[in-house]
């Protein structure tokens, strides 16, 4: 299995450094002094409000959301973190549509800016569907980062894979 399936995009000195932090065992190290808190959105509730927060503030004229919930039959292994979901349903004459977005529960305990990434993807597809220049664009502009947190929140998932991560549930909140 390779240890660096996560940044198979990247460059090979990128991943010969981050192997390298892996093998000195820094890469935890790395990930706690660029984000040491995680975030305290626990509840689908809380979830559903966080993300509603950030729809309003940049997507107000987009379609409502139904419905925003962590779930915990999404994970890896799927290839994804997050889904966004379009269900149309009859109705009598009319169709409802509803929006749908589900965030891993594994993402329960990470860093508030690598689930804001996750959230922001996800919201993203209410506009774009397809992952396009046009979508990228609208990721970064709902936050700036969007690329340095999907690069950090694909170093946590390889720290996860390794067994080292900087944010398991046996270490206590800072």
């Amino acid at each position: 299995m390779n240890p660096l399936k996560y940044l198979s995009g990247y460059s090979p000195d990128i991943q010969q450094q981050v192997q390298q932090h892996l093998d000195a065992g820094t890469l935890p190290k790395l990930l706690l002094k660029r984000h040491p808190v995680i975030h305290n959105v626990r509840s689908d509730k809380a979830l559903y409000d966080y993300t509603q927060a950030i729809k309003n503030q940049f997507l107000r004229q987009s379609s409502p959301l139904s419905k925003v919930i962590f779930d915990d039959k999404i994970n890896i292994s799927h290839h994804a973190l997050g889904l966004h979901s379009y269900v149309a349903r009859v109705q009598g004459n009319k169709i409802k549509a509803k929006n749908e977005i589900r965030i891993s529960s594994r993402l329960k305990r990470v860093p508030e800016p690598l689930l804001r990434m996750v959230v922001v993807h996800e919201l993203a597809h209410l506009k774009e569907k397809d992952h396009n220049k046009a979508f990228y664009n609208l990721c970064t502009h709902m936050e700036p980062d969007y690329h340095q947190f999907e690069f950090d929140l694909r170093l946590l998932l390889t720290c996860i894979d390794a067994n080292i991560s900087p944010y398991s549930a046996d270490k206590a909140d800072t």
